[in-house]
């Protein structure tokens, strides 16, 4: 089954942790709150519970191509219990699999730059930080 489609111009947001409702409302109000733009389209289905990147790569893999999308996020258990709900960008296109860290006020910018394909995904993988986490591009 093709994993679901992003409403136009935003980004896919899939759930894979459903260990606190709290933690998944919180995650959307700090994303809806983010930019004034919707820029997730967030899918909560138990189906994705722990899911991992390999298995999503798989099932976008056996898609056909037209319903395939290029690139998702994770809420997953470090984005639900850590401050500032840090999802996991996952590149399904150009280099799959590849990662990186995005806090939900950084969100807006890196879907909005990915949904248009003003950046590629290793422009912002590039510029994560040690810990593997997009806080934004230094302005210097």
């Amino acid at each position: 089954m093709p994993l679901p489609q992003p409403d136009d111009l935003t980004s896919l947001v899939l759930r894979t942790d459903f260990g606190d409702e709290g933690s998944w409302d919180a995650l959307r109000a700090a994303l809806d709150g983010a930019d004034e733009y919707p820029h997730a389209t967030c899918v909560s289905e138990p189906r994705f519970a722990g899911v991992d990147v390999q298995a999503l790569m798989a099932e976008e893999a056996a898609a056909d191509e037209d319903e395939q999308i290029v690139h998702l996020f994770l809420a997953d258990a470090a984005t639900m219990n850590e401050p500032g709900h840090p999802l996991l960008a996952v590149d399904l296109s150009d280099e799959p699999g590849r990662t990186f860290r995005v806090p939900a006020r950084w969100f807006p910018d890196v879907s909005a730059n990915l949904s248009i394909a003003n950046m590629d995904f290793a422009d912002f993988a590039d510029a994560a930080d040690a810990s593997g986490t997009f806080r934004g591009f230094d302005e210097g």
